[in-house]
């Protein structure tokens, strides 16, 4: 559609007063100069949530498919130390990610088990808010996505997640990339970066990477916003539960136990 002088003045004027902390394709979206429509192939979602099999995840001892597919498909960087660690997918023991779950008779040995983690995608995500150049923002569908050119590295989304679901480059992580995948970008020294629900991958008509990988089936990725979908048929079915509900910030991630 053409744009006029007086719509693009108008566009300039929200720049001047620094309302292109949205992208400039919502901006242009909100004076309904385009109307998005996702490609052909595209998975679509009202909501995206993913549940988790706890026990069924945990069914091959020392796996870590889910976590190396996730890893490698984002060029995440090893630095081979726990202080410069990069994680999207990571696990962390049951016990420290259900703390207001657990109780003395909870399963033995789901209790000294790790489970896995990544961000939550919260419907009322903290992270959003803090960023003063909003290079985290949440999607209409739900996923919580990061700018990595926005980003000034002032950490304030990592103080305000109560999940450590994020991680902060403290080093140039390029050089630590065994195999660079051109089909997703690299990050830069100073900035922090995040889980994104593969939203990449579902924009080719892909599941994320994680649970394409796993060998037992224990992730399962859908539309909460569909009654027919996997996750909804799961969450209807068994008791799940989520990480720290109490915070208010209702996570998307559940787990079956």
């Amino acid at each position: 559609m053409k744009v006029n002088r007086r719509v693009f003045l108008k566009i300039a004027g929200l720049a001047t007063l620094g309302l292109v902390a949205k992208p400039a394709f919502d901006i242009l979206s909100g004076l309904n100069l385009i109307k998005a429509s996702p490609a052909a192939g595209t998975l679509v979602g009202a909501r995206w949530a993913m549940v988790v099999n706890l026990k069924a995840c945990l069914a091959k001892d020392g796996c870590r498919e889910c976590i190396d597919a996730c890893h490698r498909v984002h060029n995440v960087p090893v630095f081979g130390n726990s202080k410069d660690e990069i994680k999207w997918i990571w696990t962390i023991p049951y016990d420290e990610a259900f703390r207001e779950q657990k109780h003395e008779f909870t399963e033995e040995g789901l209790k000294d088990s790790p489970a896995l983690v990544f961000c939550n995608h919260c419907d009322n995500p903290p992270c959003v808010s803090v960023c003063p150049t909003k290079a985290t923002w949440k999607r209409e569908d739900g996923i919580v996505m990061m700018d990595y050119h926005r980003c000034i590295g002032c950490r304030y989304c990592m103080a305000a997640c109560p999940y450590g679901s994020r991680s902060f480059n403290w080093r140039e992580p390029r050089p630590f990339i065994s195999e660079t995948n051109l089909d997703f970008p690299t990050r830069a020294r100073g900035v922090v970066e995040k889980c994104n629900f593969c939203q990449e991958r579902l924009a080719q008509g892909l599941l994320p990477a994680c649970v394409e990988a796993c060998p037992e089936r224990s992730l399962v990725f859908g539309d909460l916003g569909d009654p027919g979908s996997e996750v909804r048929k799961i969450l209807r079915s068994y008791h799940t539960i989520r990480r720290k509900p109490s915070l208010g910030t209702k996570p998307e991630v559940y787990y079956l136990v």
